[in-house]
């Protein structure tokens, strides 16, 4: 049934799809007045709206560059969608009814899903095998559209993008079957170089990826046979990578054929955008051309980089390090983090206190899941009026399954002038997790909250944390300094929060502790049982994210209480900073209490946060996202917030 539906959804794509941002092609060709016997299609997609590629821009442009050094006609794009990708290659299939080499070239995502390699346009699906098969490029339709230009001369595809298969094998075919053949029987005149193996990954350097980068060098043999370039591309990058990453050269051709044309202007120069041979040092970024399953280990790695790399503090890098100590980017982390040390040594890390060990064996601290989502995603709202805390927008809660807790706010409670404001929360019952893609939320499961409780009205802000630092009961964060009074105090661990409530329990004469995972889900979704407590679409002003809406800015979450209330009282539980809990990490909820209970295990160092931060996009915000981190490591986008036992 799936293949009936790939042939249709195949038919669909060619017919439908509009522009993400329509761009002219950049046409780089001869200027001597000879028709050029050698055409090439030359396209980089890098501005993925997640996980883009800035090497993809570099790759095109320098390719098309060098091809044009050996008298290509070159067509040049950038950034296409479905739409664009498709134009482009009509215009190709034009140019090329009287050309004698057709090239193509691509650099940015990919996979492998069976024996079909599809290229990722901007707009591309990549959450299902439908949406997948529907809205790429697949190399089966480049190839035929380039022979029947002109079927009996040769093509050429080089393809920079990653061959893994996100799908966990449900396109595979069996070895024996006839479609697993790359090329079929009417391929011939026909060269295929992939940067890397079917189901592996391959990996970018400094300014280009691995694969082009070698490219680039061999190129400057115009007059070798094309195969015998390609295959000392292959062994390069074979061993740079120590054969992590291996390309691929599958051809048919009938006769050796040279990259050069025969025009008089293909001259070769050596070109300044051209990239010397890498080693090791410049591999900074593995597997990072393919898409990746919403929830694999390799995703959370990547959404951890992604919201770390402009950072301007040492201490995320560490963190990151202390996490992926092998990490694709684990390379350029350590020179980032050793140049903000050299020119602020005092700034993240003590000289007196030597950075954690990293492990050999991570337990995998929090990198922000990418998240699965209970429907499609929605498209990003459109900005609205800031809204404060003074002026809330009505809220549009579902209510839950006979919730036990009325949806509204409960009585304030302060028990000393620096204590944090708490709400107090009735007991009730709901349902706590979610049925999406994300192992982590699942399953749903019902949890009864059997004792009231009181927890802060807000997250504890610098002037709170400030006050514990003053009685000398808690640690200064020195990245800390500077920070707005009214900011939600972060770069605090798990093992940090722990100090706080103690003397917050100390000074109050209550008891003071951080919530549990499910008082703190319970208290989130405030009454109700849909994604977020206002309802199933992100709607401005209700959370600090990046597609959440004013007041946002990128550098710190906005002070506390600049968002409106949810429907218990409660400021931004949504966004702002990841949120610690006292619960140990599980991977799923199977087997977790179906009480109010902290779920915990002896010795436990990796700890659950809850909410996601400023930092990341609307699909962090649902009331069911948590991750994890270990508990003795600071990060700049996690904080806390308390409870109060009330007996």
């Amino acid at each position: 049934m799936w293949r009936k539906l790939f042939i249709v959804s195949v038919l669909v794509a060619m017919v439908c799809g509009s522009a993400v941002g329509a761009q002219l092609p950049r046409h780089i060709a001869s200027d001597d007045g000879r028709l050029p016997d050698n055409v090439a299609l030359v396209i980089g997609n890098g501005a993925y709206p997640t996980h883009s590629l800035p090497n993809a821009g570099n790759d095109a442009r320098a390719v098309a560059a060098q091809l044009t050094t050996l008298g290509y006609d070159v067509i040049l794009y950038e950034d296409l969608d479905r739409a664009g990708l498709q134009r482009a290659l009509d215009q190709f299939k034009d140019r090329l009814i009287h050309a004698d080499v057709g090239l193509f070239y691509f650099s940015g995502h990919g996979v492998r899903v069976g024996p079909t390699t599809y290229l990722l346009p901007l707009d591309a699906d990549s959450n299902s095998l439908y949406g997948m098969q529907s809205r790429t490029l697949n190399l089966d339709s480049i190839l035929a559209s380039m022979r029947s230009a002109r079927p009996d001369k040769p093509n050429i595809v080089m393809l920079d993008t990653c061959l893994n298969d996100p799908f966990k094998g449900l396109g595979i075919v069996r070895p024996d079957d006839p479609r697993a053949t790359v090329f079929k029987q009417d391929s011939s005149q026909t060269l295929v170089a992939y940067a890397t193996s079917p189901g592996a990954f391959a990996a970018d350097g400094i300014s280009h990826g691995v694969f082009t980068s070698q490219l680039l060098h061999a190129m400057r043999q115009p007059d070798a046979d094309v195969q015998t370039v390609l295959r000392q591309v292959q062994a390069s990058v074979a061993k740079l990578t120590a054969q992590r990453q291996v390309p691929v050269i599958e051809a048919s051709l009938a006769q050796p054929i040279t990259l050069r044309g025969t025009s008089p202007s293909a001259e070769v120069a050596m070109q300044s955008t051209q990239a010397m041979p890498m080693d090791n040092e410049q591999i900074v970024a593995w597997q990072s051309r393919g898409v990746l399953p919403k929830d694999s280990a390799e995703q959370y790695e990547l959404t951890f980089w992604e919201s770390i790399k402009d950072s301007t503090h040492a201490s995320d890098y560490e963190a990151y390090l202390q996490s992926y100590p092998n990490g694709r980017f684990a390379s350029l982390a350590r020179a980032r983090m050793e140049r903000l040390r050299a020119a602020a040594p005092k700034a993240d890390t003590p000289a007196d206190k030597p950075p954690p060990a990293v492990r050999s064996a991570p337990e995998r601290p929090r990198a922000p899941a990418a998240k699965a989502q209970e429907q499609p995603r929605p498209e990003p709202p459109k900005k609205a009026e800031p809204e404060t805390a003074a002026t809330p927008k009505p809220p549009e809660p579902r209510p839950a399954e006979k919730p036990a807790a009325p949806a509204q706010a409960g009585s304030e409670i302060r028990d000393c002038p620096t204590c944090p404001v708490l709400v107090s929360v009735r007991a009730g019952g709901f349902t706590m997790g979610s049925a999406a893609d994300d192992p982590s939320e699942r399953p749903p499961h019902r949890v009864t909250i059997n004792t009231p409780f009181a927890i802060g009205k807000y997250e504890v802000t610098v002037e709170q944390w400030d006050a514990c630092v003053a009685a000398g009961a808690c640690p200064r964060i020195t990245a800390g300094e500077g920070r707005q009074k009214k900011s939600p105090a972060r770069d605090i661990s798990w093992d940090d929060a722990q100090l706080y409530v103690k003397w917050l329990s100390s000074v109050s004469g209550k008891t003071y502790r951080l919530p549990s995972e499910a008082e703190w889900e319970y208290a989130v979704r405030g009454g109700t049982s849909t994604r977020f407590w206002w309802g199933d679409q992100m709607r401005p002003g209700n959370a600090n994210c990046k597609d959440c809406g004013d007041p946002w800015q990128k550098d710190a979450p906005s002070d506390v209480g600049s968002f409106a209330p949810n429907p218990y009282g409660l400021h931004d539980m949504n966004g702002s900073v990841w949120e610690w809990v006292s619960d140990c990490w599980h991977n799923t909820y199977k087997g977790a209490p179906a009480d109010a209970r902290s779920w915990d295990e002896p010795n436990c160092r990796v700890r659950v946060i809850r909410g996601g931060s400023w930092r990341e996009g609307a699909t962090y915000m649902p009331s069911s996202t948590r991750f994890k981190y270990d508990a003795s490591v600071r990060h700049s986008q996690n904080g806390f917030r308390v409870v109060r036992e009330l007996n």
